[in-house]
């Protein structure tokens, strides 16, 4: 061979080489090819159901419902070979329940599926006393599918497994496939603890299922019952959260149904309802997911999710499939503490199960609100009493606020009369550019301004929007009492009717709330003290005021099936703002603020850059209408 054949060979060699490397088919693509071979093994296991006049997924009672009553064991056994090939003799059993538990939570591992039919949270009931549990065997399901190695399809939701290995806190479910082939589910519940640890691990399965099964498909189902007496909020409450392998937290709606599929990859997917959650978390990822939330309007349950995702898997079993389950309470404390000891990107982040509003209204709450709310609780046993410490200490830290506020509008009362005389002295309509330039530039000399007292308000808001996040969702109120009021966490009827009432039983319920009622009738008193301390003498808009006591009455439609520790803290917030403005209005002398604004005038006066910018734009103004008033004359 001469040097030119050689280097010819050589340059061909090279160009096959980097073709196939890039061409090689992405994870993507190769996570594709199997779907489509299982789904074509599922399209056979149809053909094969349709044969014996069954349709898929109705076997769920015993793969003995295919047989001929009386028939022979021998010919049985065939047709289930026939049918299951090597997990032939997982299809007949009788279901049983396994029980593990430590002091928080009691689980029941089912042998059908293997899988976790019942969690049952010990420290907690349901607000009608009951035991409460997240899910029960029948409205629950944990299916994986497999395809064996000659294309047929079976769930392990329809398989039975053994118990190999038990005691109070694990357990080993082996589901057995012939000639020393098993999977086995491996659960493992720590003490004190409302996390389980959850392992699937295979032995001689290489022969046993497809040889391109790289991954295992699961279907999660679950019904989310009602756990709390306000099924309204709760029910806005209850949703389908789950976290990005590398992302923030997300969900679905919350309030219609809705869906999702996710190419991107998932670290953990949470079944949430108001102050609980089942979460699935995996070691590694979910791929391929798709997620589904239906509303249930009515009975018993909230919500039903589903979830159909795949996750890596070993065929050779040399390393398990790994999660942990979280069975327990939305506690923001308690989900926060599993970030401890790990790195910002490997974090869980369970605590943004926790709805405490979005950006700073979060950040209000995590790190002011909640750190003085658990430091209150160690020392008082009296959730209304702490809620009534909190709301102080609130009002303590705004209080510099509230004073400039209530500064603003002194200034503007004491300058009243001022106005008024400006309001004769260029009357109607159009001389209304004329009367408010005159206005600004009174408050310009004295030193007052219009908006002043709108700043310090808007300052509080993030707080007063972060407690209506904060309240309803903390699980420390639940079943708290405080004066008539049984449960903080939920509303305080003190009149209700069972008769269904268009538009006001789907918005206000069938019931008022004290705390609610007193929260009301606060806000109007305050609304009316306010609008007559802040009268300034100019022109307001009509309806205004009609439209300043119509808040209050939309607040009792609101907040009437909220949680009543919400309107307890609003109800004392608004005592305490009436309180603090009666103590302003009769300690700050007006007649000395009155002369020193009057002082103010004689100073030289200098603008500043936004007051010039004002002035401009009302002289345009101003030169605009009267040119449209002159070509008015003219015509």
């Amino acid at each position: 061979m001469d040097k030119n054949t050689l280097i010819g060979f050589l340059l061909i060699g090279v160009v096959l080489f980097a073709f196939s490397w890039f061409n090689r088919p992405t994870p993507e693509q190769i996570e594709a090819q199997r779907r489509v071979q299982d789904s074509i093994a599922k399209v056979e296991y149809e053909r094969q159901m349709e044969q014996k006049n069954v349709q898929p997924g109705e076997n769920k009672q015993s793969a003995t419902d295919l047989f001929i009553e009386g028939e022979p064991d021998s010919v049985r056994m065939v047709r289930l070979h026939n049918t299951y090939g090597a997990f032939a003799n997982a299809m007949n059993g009788k279901e049983d329940f396994i029980v593990l538990q430590n002091d928080l939570v009691e689980l029941k591992i089912s042998n059908k599926g293997g899988r976790v039919a019942s969690a049952r949270l010990k420290d907690y009931e349901t607000y009608d006393g009951k035991p409460l549990v997240l899910f029960t065997p029948e409205h629950s399901s944990f299916d994986i599918t497999l395809v064996t190695a000659n294309n047929r399809v079976v769930n392990t939701a329809d398989m039975y497994f053994t118990p190999v290995k038990q005691d109070a806190e694990s357990v080993v479910m082996r589901l057995n496939a012939g000639e020393g082939a098993y999977m086995e589910f491996e659960y493992s519940l720590k003490p004190d603890s409302y996390l389980v640890d959850f392992n699937i691990k295979s032995t001689g399965m290489n022969g046993i299922l497809a040889p391109t099964t790289n991954a295992l498909d699961i279907k999660w189902v679950q019904k989310i019952p009602q756990q709390e007496k306000g099924r309204k909020y709760e029910n806005q409450l209850t949703g389908l959260y789950y976290k990005f392998l590398a992302d923030d937290v997300e969900n679905l709606n919350e309030v219609k149904d809705a869906d999702a599929q996710l190419s991107n990859r998932l670290k953990w997917i949470a079944y949430k309802d108001k102050f609980f959650s089942t979460v699935l978390i995996a070691e590694n990822y979910f791929a391929a997911t798709t997620l589904e939330s239906k509303v249930i309007p009515e009975g018993e349950f909230l919500k039903q999710f589903t979830t159909i995702t795949a996750v890596p898997f070993d065929l050779k079993g040399q390393e398990s499939v790994s999660f942990r389950y979280f069975f327990g309470p939305n506690k923001y404390a308690l989900l926060k503490s599993f970030n401890k000891g790990v790195e910002a990107d490997q974090q869980w982040q369970l605590e943004k199960l926790v709805p405490l509003g979005a950006s700073i209204f979060r950040l209000v709450n995590q790190y002011v609100i909640i750190p003085i709310f658990d430091f209150l609780s160690k020392f008082l046993s009296s959730y209304g009493l702490i809620i009534f410490l909190l709301t102080l200490i609130v009002k303590l830290f705004l209080f510099p606020l509230t004073y400039k506020s209530y500064m603003s509008s002194a200034k503007m009362r004491v300058l009243r009369p001022q106005v008024e005389e400006i309001n004769a002295k260029y009357p109607g309509s159009d001389k209304a550019m004329e009367r408010q330039k005159a206005t600004m530039e009174l408050y310009s000399r004295a030193g007052a301004s219009p908006l002043s007292g709108c700043l310090p308000m808007l300052l509080q808001m993030p707080i007063l929007i972060a407690m209506y996040m904060f309240f309803p969702s903390a699980i420390e109120l639940r079943h708290q009492s405080f004066l008539w009021a049984h449960d903080l966490s939920t509303y305080d009827a003190i009149i209700s009717w069972n008769t269904y009432i268009p538009i006001i039983t789907p918005y206000f319920g069938n019931h008022i709330s004290l705390f609610c009622l007193l929260m009301t009738i606060t806000n109007i008193i305050y609304t009316k003290f306010n609008m007559d301390q802040t009268n300034t003498g100019q022109q307001q808009m009509p309806g205004m005021k009609a439209m300043m006591y119509m808040m209050p009455l939309m607040f009792l439609v609101f907040f009437n099936q909220n949680a009543s520790g919400l309107s307890y803290y609003y109800f004392v917030s608004t005592l305490i703002t009436i309180i603090q403005t009666l103590i302003f209005r009769y300690t700050i002398n007006e007649e000395k603020l009155l002369a020193k604004l009057e002082a103010n005038k004689k100073k030289p006066m200098k603008k500043s850059g936004f007051m010039a910018r004002l002035e401009e734009a009302q002289r345009k103004q101003q030169e605009q209408v009267r040119k449209q008033q002159q070509a008015k004359k003219k015509r």
